[in-house]
């Protein structure tokens, strides 16, 4: 199980894609179109978004904090636990190296829950932890080309993009080479244009 934060996350407009034709249109009276986007100084409210992550099944939790801090990282513990089928003896949490996940408090927990063990990865190592890649993922379903008021609703992008991941999810493999590459031959490099 792999397990951070994500975050700091505010209340803002985050870009997004939105087709830009940069060959102008004479048949419709059009000159090309410039790329641009309202510029949003607002900073109207933050907080971060714990996720635990499970990448054999592609399963996810999320629970969005006023605050990275420990008693927040205990409570986010507490329903990891509760999330995690009973019948799962063993839960290796893959964590990264910020002192919140060293606590004592943290500790304690581990005490409490004999089957959870603490896994630290090394230091910029950031690419061996799974839940990495999937909050790119998230973001992208969540936030990216929205508009936020507000940090609830910006909790409520969140929670409705792991609804739907869930319903739609798949095994998360490291290193797995990705399908729309094509494969590439052995033997020397003949550059494009020589026969």
């Amino acid at each position: 199980m792999n397990l951070d934060e994500m975050g700091p996350e505010s209340a803002k407009s985050f870009l997004g894609k939105k087709l830009v034709h940069a060959q102008p249109a004479p048949e419709k009276g059009k000159p090309a179109e410039r790329a641009s986007q309202e510029i949003d100084y607002g900073r109207r409210a933050k907080g971060y978004i714990f996720g635990a992550f499970q990448p054999a099944t592609g399963e996810a939790l999320t629970r969005p904090y006023d605050r990275r801090t420990t008693e927040n990282w205990i409570d986010f513990l507490n329903q990891v636990e509760q999330w995690v089928p009973q019948s799962i003896e063993r839960i290796y949490a893959i964590l990264d190296n910020l002192a919140m996940h060293r606590a004592t408090d943290v500790l304690l927990f581990a005490l409490q829950y004999p089957r959870w063990e603490f896994v630290f990865q090394p230091t910029y190592a950031a690419y061996l932890n799974l839940i990495e890649p999937w909050w790119k993922t998230l973001r992208s379903l969540a936030l990216k080309g929205r508009r936020f008021e507000t940090w609830e609703q910006v909790c409520d992008a969140i929670d409705r993009a792991t609804v739907y991941w869930n319903a739609h999810r798949h095994p998360f493999v490291w290193g797995r080479k990705r399908r729309h590459r094509p494969r590439r031959s052995s033997g020397i490099a003949i550059p494009a244009n020589v026969r």
